[in-house]
């Protein structure tokens, strides 16, 4: 396993704890600490994904970056109840 390998691991695993803590409700679905957890962990992985020339996994990861921070920026302007 290369450094390469090693940062990417690092991003899909943020998304994974960030799913992981949702499912389990430890932090909310709509709250800005799982959009952070999605936003930075997808970013890594994309970046990673660039590196060593996979762009399927650029394409998705990416794709979940701009979701995860329209979801983020939603949630910001959503009324707190």
């Amino acid at each position: 396993m290369n450094f390469i390998d090693c940062i990417g691991i690092i991003g899909v695993g943020l998304i994974l704890v960030a799913y992981f803590l949702n499912i389990f409700s430890l932090i909310k679905k709509d709250g800005v600490l799982f959009y952070l957890m999605n936003i930075i962990g997808a970013s890594i992985a994309c970046f990673t994904s660039y590196l060593i020339n996979y762009f399927p996994f650029v394409i998705l990861e990416g794709t979940w970056v701009i979701v995860s921070i329209i979801g983020l920026l939603k949630s910001i302007k959503k009324p707190q109840a």
